[in-house]
């Protein structure tokens, strides 16, 4: 029985693939370039993201006055889930495919889409503007705690998102098979690691940085109650996909694992 292929050992086949490519190929440069931009803006994206959360979005660039700086939040708000399930569409993919440079829009979709996603991030998470409201901040011990329970957060998200299959999640697989000149092949349904106790760990995860920050401002508190329920319903789309995709192997996925919350107890086999 062949082994199952890691998230890890996909990045690291791709990887190995570019650097035994002959240098001097106009593919090589562009797709080397392609992913450079891709992971630096992506870096910024969730460092953004992990700064501002920690300070309850009472820290940003943002300076539009009032009334009009929640227009400008609620637009920020709503921009990133709409685009990202536009994008996600039959739709949503042929564009993707028109963005990047021809011919390679195909192979350099996932990219792009990493690129879009994390620009949407970055402006999210920059561009706010604070209302100078602070309900609470912790202090002392609990503020260890606190930021111990965001930590553990920010790495369950990593590791859904590593279980999910690195090379997708991080915009590499696109560049990387450019690179090599070949079809993007994705990873096969996730059921491993997290995904072995949920459906949806990478929402999920995602759903616990909200709730876990050291200082609650009404700009956190809107930003967590409507990342939630994005997080809690959003997901379902997703699930019609992998449907369309997978069929009954998904289905009996689906029945055999919970959607957002674990089980306590197993179920014994019928």
């Amino acid at each position: 029985m062949t082994p199952e292929i890691t998230p890890l050992q996909r990045l690291l086949t791709l990887a190995l693939g570019v650097l035994r490519r002959p240098a001097g190929r106009s593919h090589v440069l562009l797709a080397v370039a392609y992913g450079a931009v891709c992971h630096v803006i992506f870096a910024l994206a969730v460092l953004a993201m992990i700064a501002a959360m920690f300070f309850g979005m009472s820290e940003s660039l943002g300076r539009v006055p009032q009334p009009w700086a929640w227009l400008a939040n609620a637009a920020l708000l709503v921009q990133f889930p709409v685009a990202h399930s536009v994008l996600l569409g039959a739709r949503g993919r042929r564009l993707l495919e028109r963005l990047a440079p021809a011919p390679h829009g195909r192979t350099l979709a996932t990219t792009t889409y990493a690129i879009i996603a994390s620009l949407q991030l970055l402006a999210l998470f920059t561009l706010w503007t604070p209302s100078g409201i602070v309900w609470w901040r912790a202090e002392g011990g609990l503020f260890v705690v606190t930021c111990a329970a965001y930590a553990g957060a920010w790495l369950l998200l990593i590791k859904a998102s590593y279980d999910a299959g690195a090379e997708v999640q991080s915009g590499a697989l696109g560049w990387m098979s450019l690179a090599q000149n070949i079809r993007p092949v994705f990873p096969d349904m996730p059921t491993r690691g997290l995904f072995a106790l949920i459906r949806q760990p990478i929402y999920v995860a995602f759903a616990l940085t909200l709730w876990t920050v050291p200082v609650w401002t009404p700009d956190q508190l809107v930003l967590a109650l409507s990342y939630t329920g994005y997080c809690l319903l959003a997901p379902r789309l997703k699930e019609r996909r992998f449907m369309a995709i997978y069929g009954d192997r998904f289905a009996a996925y689906r029945a055999r694992v919970p959607y957002a919350i674990p089980r306590l107890f197993r179920r014994p086999d019928r």
